[in-house]
Protein backbone atom coordinates (compact mmCIF):
# COMPACT_ATOMS: atom_id res chain seq x y z
CA UNK A 1 0.00 0.00 0.00
CA UNK A 2 1.33 3.39 -1.24
CA UNK A 3 0.12 6.56 1.11
CA UNK A 4 0.82 9.79 0.63
CA UNK A 5 1.53 12.31 3.86
CA UNK A 6 1.15 15.83 3.49
CA UNK A 7 1.19 18.68 5.80
CA UNK A 8 1.27 22.67 6.52
CA UNK A 9 -0.74 23.23 3.51
CA UNK A 10 -1.31 27.25 4.77
CA UNK A 11 -4.07 27.24 1.89
CA UNK A 12 -1.26 27.55 -0.87
CA UNK A 13 -4.12 25.92 -3.30
CA UNK A 14 -1.84 25.85 -6.52
CA UNK A 15 1.30 23.73 -4.64
CA UNK A 16 -1.68 21.19 -3.39
CA UNK A 17 -3.13 21.16 -7.05
CA UNK A 18 0.58 20.05 -8.18
CA UNK A 19 1.46 17.72 -5.34
CA UNK A 20 -2.42 15.96 -5.54
CA UNK A 21 -1.08 15.46 -10.08
CA UNK A 22 1.74 13.44 -8.72
CA UNK A 23 0.04 11.05 -6.51
CA UNK A 24 -2.66 9.33 -8.30
CA UNK A 25 -1.24 5.98 -7.76
CA UNK A 26 -1.38 6.09 -4.02
CA UNK A 27 -4.29 3.86 -1.88
CA UNK A 28 -4.58 6.90 0.79
CA UNK A 29 -3.71 10.08 1.63
CA UNK A 30 -2.77 11.60 4.80
CA UNK A 31 -3.07 15.09 6.10
CA UNK A 32 -1.33 16.29 9.09
CA UNK A 33 -3.12 19.76 9.67
CA UNK A 34 -2.64 23.23 8.79
CA UNK A 35 -4.77 23.04 5.92
CA UNK A 36 -6.14 26.88 6.79
CA UNK A 37 -9.46 27.31 5.39
CA UNK A 38 -12.25 25.07 4.24
CA UNK A 39 -11.95 25.43 0.65
CA UNK A 40 -8.74 23.88 1.15
CA UNK A 41 -11.09 20.57 2.44
CA UNK A 42 -13.00 20.71 -0.69
CA UNK A 43 -9.88 21.13 -3.17
CA UNK A 44 -9.02 17.54 -1.22
CA UNK A 45 -12.03 15.65 -1.39
CA UNK A 46 -13.07 16.95 -5.14
CA UNK A 47 -9.73 15.79 -6.67
CA UNK A 48 -8.41 13.05 -4.63
CA UNK A 49 -11.11 9.88 -4.81
CA UNK A 50 -9.31 7.34 -2.53
CA UNK A 51 -9.73 7.67 1.52
CA UNK A 52 -7.89 10.85 3.09
CA UNK A 53 -7.80 10.95 6.99
CA UNK A 54 -7.45 14.61 8.06
CA UNK A 55 -6.40 16.03 11.52
CA UNK A 56 -6.29 20.31 12.18
CA UNK A 57 -3.21 22.17 13.11
CA UNK A 58 -2.76 25.02 15.10
CA UNK A 59 -3.76 27.52 12.21
CA UNK A 60 -6.67 25.73 10.79
CA UNK A 61 -9.29 28.79 11.19
CA UNK A 62 -12.85 27.15 11.31
CA UNK A 63 -12.89 23.94 11.98
CA UNK A 64 -16.80 24.16 12.08
CA UNK A 65 -17.03 25.03 8.60
CA UNK A 66 -14.68 21.98 7.82
CA UNK A 67 -15.95 19.51 9.31
CA UNK A 68 -19.14 20.19 7.62
CA UNK A 69 -17.07 20.69 4.62
CA UNK A 70 -15.54 17.28 5.12
CA UNK A 71 -19.20 15.66 5.35
CA UNK A 72 -19.84 16.38 1.66
CA UNK A 73 -17.06 13.71 0.50
CA UNK A 74 -17.84 10.42 2.34
CA UNK A 75 -14.20 9.37 1.68
CA UNK A 76 -12.52 11.82 3.59
CA UNK A 77 -12.13 11.06 7.70
CA UNK A 78 -12.11 14.35 9.40
CA UNK A 79 -10.24 14.00 12.72
CA UNK A 80 -10.19 17.24 14.42
CA UNK A 81 -7.08 16.64 17.08
CA UNK A 82 -5.53 13.01 16.65
CA UNK A 83 -6.29 10.23 14.17
CA UNK A 84 -6.06 6.66 15.49
CA UNK A 85 -7.07 3.94 12.75
CA UNK A 86 -5.05 0.67 10.60
CA UNK A 87 -4.70 0.32 7.18
CA UNK A 88 -3.45 -2.76 5.90
CA UNK A 89 -2.78 -4.09 9.40
CA UNK A 90 -0.31 -1.10 10.32
CA UNK A 91 -1.81 0.75 12.84
CA UNK A 92 -1.50 4.26 12.32
CA UNK A 93 -1.24 7.82 14.57
CA UNK A 94 -1.41 11.01 12.64
CA UNK A 95 -1.32 14.50 15.03
CA UNK A 96 -0.51 18.11 14.04
CA UNK A 97 2.37 18.41 16.71
CA UNK A 98 5.76 17.31 16.61
CA UNK A 99 6.54 17.88 20.29
CA UNK A 100 3.31 15.42 21.46
CA UNK A 101 4.40 13.27 18.13
CA UNK A 102 7.96 12.21 19.81
CA UNK A 103 6.24 10.22 23.07
CA UNK A 104 3.84 9.03 20.90
CA UNK A 105 6.72 7.40 18.67
CA UNK A 106 8.36 6.85 21.84
CA UNK A 107 5.66 4.48 23.12
CA UNK A 108 5.56 1.67 20.43
CA UNK A 109 2.53 1.27 20.05
CA UNK A 110 1.93 2.18 16.58
CA UNK A 111 3.64 1.41 13.13
CA UNK A 112 3.74 4.47 11.79
CA UNK A 113 3.88 8.17 13.52
CA UNK A 114 3.01 11.59 10.80
CA UNK A 115 3.13 14.78 11.85
CA UNK A 116 3.82 17.98 10.97
CA UNK A 117 3.88 21.74 12.79
CA UNK A 118 7.83 22.33 12.71
CA UNK A 119 7.62 22.28 8.70
CA UNK A 120 10.87 20.10 8.77
CA UNK A 121 10.87 17.12 6.14
CA UNK A 122 11.87 14.03 9.13
CA UNK A 123 11.63 10.56 8.51
CA UNK A 124 13.13 7.69 10.45
CA UNK A 125 12.32 4.74 12.85
CA UNK A 126 12.31 4.34 16.70
CA UNK A 127 11.86 0.66 17.37
CA UNK A 128 9.29 -0.63 15.70
CA UNK A 129 7.88 2.60 14.80
CA UNK A 130 8.29 4.52 11.29
CA UNK A 131 7.54 8.33 11.96
CA UNK A 132 7.14 10.76 8.80
CA UNK A 133 7.30 14.57 8.38
CA UNK A 134 6.39 15.54 5.26
CA UNK A 135 7.97 18.73 5.43
CA UNK A 136 5.91 22.06 4.21
CA UNK A 137 3.48 21.70 1.48
CA UNK A 138 3.31 25.28 1.26
CA UNK A 139 7.03 26.07 1.16
CA UNK A 140 6.47 29.44 2.88
CA UNK A 141 9.54 28.81 5.72
CA UNK A 142 12.20 26.51 4.36
CA UNK A 143 11.50 27.35 0.57
CA UNK A 144 11.11 23.57 -0.61
CA UNK A 145 7.85 22.05 -0.76
CA UNK A 146 7.48 18.79 0.03
CA UNK A 147 5.38 15.94 0.74
CA UNK A 148 5.99 12.35 1.36
CA UNK A 149 4.78 8.76 0.20
CA UNK A 150 4.93 5.48 2.54
CA UNK A 151 5.28 2.45 0.68
CA UNK A 152 3.78 0.18 3.62
CA UNK A 153 5.07 -3.29 1.61
CA UNK A 154 9.02 -2.34 1.93
CA UNK A 155 8.54 0.36 4.95
CA UNK A 156 10.26 2.69 2.79
CA UNK A 157 9.51 6.52 2.10
CA UNK A 158 10.16 8.79 -0.98
CA UNK A 159 10.34 12.18 -0.53
CA UNK A 160 9.02 14.08 -2.92
CA UNK A 161 9.88 18.14 -3.71
CA UNK A 162 7.89 20.28 -5.72
CA UNK A 163 10.91 22.99 -6.70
Amino acid sequence: MKIAVISDIHDHLPLLRHALSRIPETDALICCGDLCSPFIVKALGSSYPKDIYIVLGNNDGDPYLMSLRAKEFPHIHFIPNFADFTLQGKRIAVIHYDDIARPIIASGWYDVVCFGHNHRYETSTEGRTRYINPGELSGVLTGEPTFAILDTETDTVEKISLL
